[in-house]
């Protein structure tokens, strides 16, 4: 079991959006180098997650782990808050 966990992409980022029934979006950033100038560029990807209890709030930082597809759009699954946001 833990050898297949390993193998699986695991992302860590923001909620951004709590609106929706067992969904969330998270805002995960990453740092990239421009190929001709050889700066530092900060990309950065929204997914939507799948949270079965509805227990994230907007500004709590999350893991995520990728998992098979549940809908159109939703391809990820929320593994646990990292931090919750303090209100």
């Amino acid at each position: 079991m833990s050898n297949t966990m390993s193998q699986l992409k695991h992302r860590v980022g923001i909620v951004i959006s709590n609106k929706m029934d067992k969904t969330c979006i998270v805002h995960v950033p990453r740092l990239t180098k421009h190929p001709l100038y050889k700066k530092t560029i900060r990309k950065f990807v929204n997914f939507k997650v799948h949270d079965e209890q509805n227990a994230v709030k907007k500004g709590d930082k999350v893991e995520i782990v990728e998992i098979r597809p549940l809908s159109k759009d939703k391809r990820w699954m929320l593994v646990r808050i990292i931090e919750s946001k303090k209100e």
